[in-house]
């Protein structure tokens, strides 16, 4: 399949079964929309998972980017970073590794923030994120990952909505930030 094949099918999923509209939603920002975008019954769909990891692959490498892992917060991010790592084994370039940012570092064993690395240290990376609207959680991710020590070249979400995510990404912590799709897109 060609990229653009990816993207269509990709899109038509994400139309079929994740943006749903008629009524007013609460969004994780707090702001209302008559839009919701529930990117995890397709992130989570085995269909999607080669499409979207094909997908963050050929956006990484058009921003010129070759991070040694992605991650993001975890839920959002999860299957998402899996589905890179996984696609990353076919590609030209090396692998990929996945690692996932808890809320808050855990109570307990290693009060880790960051898992899945067994070391954070000057890895160059690339956070993801299901939607965004604000970038709320995409800031939070970013700000952790900089805290372990790793070099974050730029962030990359599924569905942007427009509404302040590159402003608080690409402003505020002079972060890259770019998206497979928009939500006029879908």
């Amino acid at each position: 399949m060609s990229l653009e094949a990816d993207r269509d099918r990709l899109r038509q999923i994400l139309t079929e079964i994740s943006v749903r509209r008629g009524q007013e939603f609460v969004l994780a920002s707090g702001r209302r929309s008559s839009v919701y975008v529930d990117a995890r019954v397709t992130t989570c769909r085995a269909e999607a998972m080669p499409l979207i990891g094909r997908l963050f692959l050929a956006k990484m490498r058009e921003r010129g980017w070759r991070p040694a892992a992605v991650g993001g917060m975890t839920m959002g991010a999860d299957p998402i970073v899996v589905a890179v790592a996984r696609e990353s084994l076919e590609s030209s370039g090396p692998p990929i590794n996945a690692y996932l940012v808890r809320k808050e570092a855990k109570g307990h064993g290693t009060r880790k923030q960051i898992e899945g690395l067994s070391e954070t240290g000057a890895l160059d990376v690339v956070v993801v994120d299901d939607v965004c609207t604000t970038g709320d959680s995409t800031v939070k991710a970013i700000a952790a990952s900089r805290e372990a020590g790793l070099n974050v070249l730029g962030a990359i979400c599924l569905v942007d909505r427009e509404e302040g995510a590159r402003e608080n990404i690409e402003v505020a912590l002079a972060c890259p930030f770019d998206r497979i799709f928009t939500l006029p897109e879908l």
